[in-house]
């Protein structure tokens, strides 16, 4: 099977363009030498191009497209956001379906169906927020719309939901926890009893195989392990691997998510460019239970979680 994959320097991307490689041709969009690089270490081929530039000629003879690249920021214009993760995905779904692409794979989050509430035991059922304050969650919302809207006959189209994605090649959730306790930032919201899925990602790209050829178009997926913990009880786990404790300090949820509003103001006041220390996207996520349902994965993915947080935990390099 012949798949082109984007945002391969990334999470994701790479890694299934590392596991996939090994069975299918894989081609993968690159923006610099760089990432050519990285390309061609994961095994697959880079195609140079960028998200609203797509050419179809470049999917010409592609079967399957993986659709990982997003603007996955918590701070930032929501230009930049709608520009990258809707317009980006409006683009190449329209190259895709010029060029014969018989499946369409859109990794979505379900922090796309996030406004600030908890999301207890919530499986595909559960609706878009009418609204979000969170620029990250609107956009992929529309822009996941936008993908299961364009399911046909000719195209099918799926969305893989991951929640809390971990494991080795990790750029943001282990090394922005290692960052944050180096420097004194760190402190639990509610001592981090919110409860959590998370979702390996040998189990992700294990998902994403199976979406090649499995999977009802025009329907979204939720994967993760399959196993709920508190947040304190699992970030404590990951960050043992490195050899690290957090500290014990802790804030209540109400007073992060205010201080993170009054933040944010004072940071659009004065136009400064930077990440605020505490935004309302990470004190309103870390602060309640996201818990999800697998069920229809198992169902017509077929999918089962290959690997158990305890061997992925046993299994994570030190940084």
């Amino acid at each position: 099977m012949k798949i082109f994959i984007t945002g391969a320097s990334g999470f994701v991307g790479e890694a299934a363009t590392r596991i996939l490689s090994k069975n299918h041709t894989v081609k993968a969009m690159s923006r610099s030498e760089k990432t050519d690089l990285v390309i061609r270490n994961a095994g697959g081929e880079p195609i140079r191009s960028e998200l609203n530039a797509v050419h179809p000629d470049f999917l010409k003879g592609i079967d399957v497209v993986i659709h990982s690249a997003a603007y996955v920021e918590q701070w930032g214009p929501f230009q930049d956001f709608w520009k990258v993760n809707v317009e980006g995905t409006a683009q190449l779904l329209e190259a895709s379906r010029k060029a014969g692409v018989k499946r369409f794979i859109f990794i979505g989050t379900e922090a796309a169906l996030f406004y600030g509430q908890p999301m207890i035991d919530i499986d595909e059922s559960y609706p878009y927020p009418k609204n979000s304050p969170f620029p990250y969650s609107k956009t992929k919302a529309e822009a996941e719309r936008l993908v299961l809207k364009a399911n046909s006959p000719e195209m099918q189209t799926i969305s893989i939901r991951p929640r809390l994605i971990w494991g080795p090649g990790d750029k943001t959730v282990l090394p922005v926890l290692l960052k944050m306790i180096s420097e004194g930032n760190f402190s639990w919201i509610d001592q981090g009893k919110a409860l959590t899925n998370t979702t390996h990602i040998q189990n992700l790209v294990h998902a994403i195989e199976l979406a090649l050829t499995k999977g009802n178009g025009g329907k979204a997926y939720f994967i993760t392990d399959g196993e709920i913990f508190k947040f304190r009880n699992f970030l404590t786990s990951l960050l043992l691997t490195q050899k690290v404790t957090a500290p014990d300090r802790s804030v209540p949820g109400w007073l992060a998510r205010f201080l993170a509003r009054i933040l944010e103001g004072v940071w659009k006041l004065f136009r400064i460019k930077n990440e605020p220390p505490l935004t309302r996207f990470s004190a309103n996520i870390m602060s309640r239970d996201c818990t999800i349902k697998i069920d229809n994965a198992k169902k017509d993915l077929g999918y089962d979680p290959i690997l158990t947080v305890r061997q992925g935990l046993s299994e994570m390099p030190v940084l």
